[in-house]
């Protein structure tokens, strides 16, 4: 089975339809389908729900397809510094459906894991257990959550064979594997294409069994969220 496909619009091609829902890889800035998000926006499907540890940047990630009112709920765990996600959330405009992070990241690892629901203490007690069922556990109060799996996957990868294992740099691996494993279908861009095998199998973070399609990434932007910089020492 060729995995392999010559560009972005071509690995999603047969794949977009409205209100469908998309996981979509990244961590803040780092490991974002930065070529794959272009297309979506251009194919002009609605209404979509989007699982995503964020929702980009001012001008970045999945920044574009709430710029075009595309998506019509966000499941995520943090709104940073993306003003258009806030303003559209403020408005009405977006649903959103907010999860602490470790939640979320559980939560899409259940979907690939095939366990519909778990327990956790975190939220427990809180506005985030609003509407959820809560159970003591060893004198603990812990929240019931259920899992998340998704239509389309979207992620980004350092390196990819031709018969779709993944190596992943870095904090990019914080959501991007687990994804690949919670959807029906995965598309993955790479930066690298090489050939099977030369991914030595100790650094396999995903195993090819769970991609569908994949391309080399067009835009490999390497942005930084917050830029903190030292004064340099005096000249003596």
């Amino acid at each position: 089975m060729n995995k392999l496909y010559d560009s972005p619009k071509a690995a999603l091609d047969g794949l977009l339809r409205d209100g469908m829902t998309i996981m979509s890889g990244g961590f803040g800035l780092s490991g974002n389908p930065e070529s794959l998000i272009p297309e979506i926006q251009a194919s002009g499907v609605k209404h979509l729900t989007v699982i995503s540890n964020n929702a980009g940047a001012d001008g970045f990630g999945l920044w574009h397809l709430l710029e075009s009112r595309q998506i019509r709920k966000m499941v995520a765990s943090y709104i940073g510094e993306n003003k258009l996600f806030e303003q559209q959330y403020l408005s009405g405009e977006l649903e959103l459906e907010l999860n602490p992070q470790g939640s979320l990241a559980e939560r899409i690892r259940a979907g690939g894991a095939g366990i519909p629901a778990f327990f956790t203490p975190t939220g427990a007690g809180t506005m985030v257990a609003d509407g959820k069922p809560q159970e003591e556990f060893e004198g603990r109060m812990y929240v019931r959550e259920t899992w998340l799996r998704a239509d389309l996957a979207i992620i980004k990868a350092w390196r990819a064979d031709a018969t779709g294992n993944l190596q992943f740099r870095k904090t990019a691996r914080n959501f991007n594997p687990i994804m690949a494993t919670a959807s029906e279908v995965t598309v993955v861009e790479a930066e690298e294409i090489v050939d099977a095998g030369e991914i030595d199998p100790d650094c396999v973070h995903t195993p090819g069994i769970f991609v569908h399609r994949i391309v080399r990434s067009t835009i490999n932007e390497k942005r930084i969220e917050f830029r903190t910089v030292r004064a340099r020492d005096p000249v003596a």
